[in-house]
């Protein structure tokens, strides 16, 4: 399922950042490491012990994704990559504030939907990597980055 989160991620970043005034490589490069940044975020809260944090995130249960400590940290991973391929930090700061929130509710999308097709994206799953101890964990993430 990380993997899915991370490929669904790394294009709903694409679609959503592909006017901006990078050019498509860099775009696509910071797609990926903000898909990647995205992930560990979601790893960290995890293996912290606060799955709640992350299936808040992906539920209805009336928290403003905008207020999500997870959503906060993915703004300013991106904003920091964005200027990092190139773009000015006023407008890496813009495109990072428009960009997390719309991701996060994309995929939160996924989670609440009922089609077969994203069947895998399911919040017990989410609670199923908890299971086991830390290391484990991190073994089953290490193919996403």
């Amino acid at each position: 399922m990380l993997d899915q989160l991370k490929q669904m991620a790394i294009q709903k970043l694409q679609e959503t950042m592909s006017a901006n005034s990078l050019n498509s490589e860099a775009t696509s490069g910071a797609a990926e490491e903000g898909a990647n940044s995205l992930i560990s975020g979601l790893m960290d809260k995890i293996s912290a012990g606060d799955l709640s944090a992350v299936t808040s995130l992906f539920s209805n249960d009336g928290n403003a994704t905008e207020d999500s400590g997870i959503v906060q940290n993915l703004k300013g991973k991106l904003a920091e990559i964005l200027e990092s391929k190139g773009m000015n930090s006023e407008e890496a700061q813009a495109e990072a504030s428009n960009v997390a929130p719309d991701l996060v509710n994309g995929l939160k999308e996924k989670f609440l939907s009922n089609e077969a097709s994203d069947s895998a994206f399911s919040l017990e799953n989410l609670s199923g990597l908890v299971g086991g101890d830390a290391g484990s964990l991190l073994d089953k993430a290490k193919g996403l980055f």
